[in-house]
């Protein structure tokens, strides 16, 4: 077996194999390569002596079966025994499912949860995406201090059990996504430094040093982190990649590491003969991230929308700090803006970073499917100070509410886990920090951020403690109980509908007509020959539809068609979904 490595400012480099040393020679044409053959096998444990020193591991390790700070395994992709071929799915269409495979079960592992992916067939998703797993430093945690990004957690099964979750999502007809982190590496089990220049002090992130993609050395940093990328794709089957905060990808090339993965993505879809697709998460409210790279853009193939989400939350919770002050002046012509040209700032003042925001999207160019809509994710419930969730003080109707508009808006509707039944468990933010410096530091620095916002430091959750995590696992029980069976069935309605209406993934976004009444608080849209409507009050709403035809084809609470003058009358915090009368 042939063992490589980068390290260009090293003098010798040695592996480590089995206990036994094998010196390694530069190779003859990559500059800074070192390689030897050595006999292998599935499983043996190895390691790279960089200049005398203790073995590390690979950078390109494919297995940590003791956690970052262990010696590598030799992984034999083609041994796995695949039981189902999958022909792939496309994103257009599609509801995608944020899941972490931690809290998804108490068991926190990739076979515990896909014996819960019947579940997710039945609800009618189509595909799940997988929050980060690659190696991070003891057992639970968010996964976004990853330091292995060719590897998977050993704590969820590994290489083989996230490849026996991805074979058994594809026997439920599911794709899966995959989170990736390429913007920083975690602070702890971190080698790569002794290896070569990774990183780089030209540019600095909000989680340390920033990755090298344009100083000196960047052409093969840039190549370790796209050939990690397409080796995700192609091992593990996966139908496409999240991209974690594309906004901290520094990168002042005229090629982008972005557009160069994108054009090696879509060279692989080729090869493999099935879509596959990258979906970033930006802050930028840049329409170039996606467009494609004849028109000079990344030719990403989609993007998170975090306005959408900021206009839909403020519409329905009220809340009105930091990021959300903007939106939380008018938020129901947010949300109409947001339904309409995809971005609400877009070239507009934004009061949160001081500054003008944003670019329009061209409509007539972009199809509606390259955006992401979404109630709530991860971030968005995670990163708040206990970690609620909207079922913590919304009620079912209003659920209900943000449901519609997610299912049935324009954009790709992604659902985070448990939200489809109003899930009462929070969801928080957790960490299991072996060092005990770092657990501090964690720890207070949580505690911190949040009493200057006028927290009491006590109220804050320790991320540290166990029981943090187990809150945040879900509770499997809750589906089959009142209020949350009746969430799971409108869920599973709406996705029903969206799934055999046309309209309802029309790509046209210029064709969204929006209509709204801030002070009622009702706001519907139609797309094609449907209409969503929402009553966020708390009076009932008799909303002018205008002369029509009009049948119920979907309602939270049992309603009465429209009226022959066009009115529909709307119960409090309630929706519906009408369609034409004669189809």
């Amino acid at each position: 077996m042939l063992f490589e490595v980068w390290a260009p400012q090293a003098d010798r480099v040695a592996l480590k194999l089995e206990g036994a040393t094998h010196d390694m020679e530069p190779h003859p044409v990559r500059t800074g390569w070192w390689l030897t053959e050595a006999g292998a096998r599935d499983g043996d444990r190895y390691g790279y002596v960089v200049d005398g020193g203790h073995p590390l591991p690979d950078p390109r390790s494919r297995r940590q079966p003791d956690g970052p700070d262990g010696l590598s395994a030799v992984v034999d992709h083609d041994g796995f025994p695949w039981q189902h071929p999958w022909e792939g799915r496309r994103l257009s269409g599609a509801v995608l499912y944020e899941l972490h495979v931690g809290t998804y079960t108490d068991e926190g592992t990739f076979d515990a949860a896909a014996a819960r992916l019947a579940h997710l067939a039945e609800l009618g998703v189509t595909h799940v995406e997988l929050m980060p797993v690659c190696p991070f430093p003891g057992r639970h945690g968010w996964g976004y201090d990853g330091v292995a990004p060719w590897a998977v957690h050993e704590p969820y099964g590994g290489p083989e059990g996230l490849k026996r979750f991805v074979d058994a999502a594809h026997a439920h007809g599911l794709g899966v996504v995959l989170d990736v982190v390429h913007n920083h590496l975690g602070p702890s089990g971190n080698h790569l430094p002794a290896f070569g220049p990774y990183f780089t002090d030209t540019h600095h992130t909000p989680w340390g040093a920033a990755v090298n993609l344009d100083a000196p050395g960047s052409d093969e940093v840039r190549a370790y982190f796209l050939e990690s990328a397409l080796a995700w794709l192609r091992d593990y089957r996966l139908d496409g990649l999240r991209l974690d905060a594309v906004h901290a990808l520094f990168d002042t090339r005229a090629l982008p590491f972005l557009e160069e993965l994108s054009t090696a993505v879509d060279v692989l879809s080729v090869q493999l003969g099935r879509p596959l697709f990258l979906v970033a998460e930006s802050d930028r409210c840049d329409p170039r991230t996606t467009a494609p790279r004849a028109q000079n853009g990344l030719g990403l193939h989609a993007q998170w929308n975090d306005d959408f989400h900021h206009a839909l939350h403020t519409a329905l919770t009220g809340e009105s700090q930091g990021y959300y002050a903007d939106f939380a002046r008018a938020p129901l012509a947010a949300l109409a803006k947001t339904l309409t040209r995809v971005f609400f700032h877009d070239g507009t003042y934004s009061s949160f970073r001081g500054r003008t925001h944003g670019r329009r999207v061209d409509r007539t160019r972009t199809p509606a499917h390259r955006f992401l809509g979404y109630a709530q994710t991860h971030d968005q419930i995670g990163n708040r100070a206990l970690g609620d969730r909207l079922s913590a003080t919304l009620s079912p109707g209003l659920l209900a509410c943000a449901a519609a508009l997610v299912l049935t808006g324009p954009y790709t509707p992604m659902l985070f886990m448990g939200e489809e039944w109003g899930a009462r468990t929070p969801w928080q933010y957790f960490t299991d920090h072996p060092d005990p410096e770092l657990a501090e530091a964690v720890r207070t620095g949580r505690r911190r951020e949040f009493a200057a916002h006028g927290w009491a430091e006590e109220d804050i959750p320790d991320p540290q403690d166990p029981a943090t995590r187990a809150r945040s696992c879900l509770d499997w029980d809750e589906p089959g109980k009142e209020p949350h069976a009746r969430v799971l069935a409108w869920y599973c309605e709406l996705i029903a509908l969206r799934r055999i209406r046309p309209d309802l993934t029309d790509p046209d976004i210029a064709a969204v007509k929006v209509v709204h009444d801030e002070e009622a608080r009702w706001l519907t849209f139609r797309r094609g020959d449907i209409r969503t409507v929402v009553n966020l009050g708390k009076e009932p709403a008799v909303i002018p539809l205008g002369r029509n035809n009009c049948r119920v084809l979907a309602s939270w609470e049992p309603v009465q068609p429209p009226q022959p003058d066009g009115e529909f009358r709307l119960p409090p915090e309630s929706c519906a979904v009408l369609g034409p009368a004669n189809a």
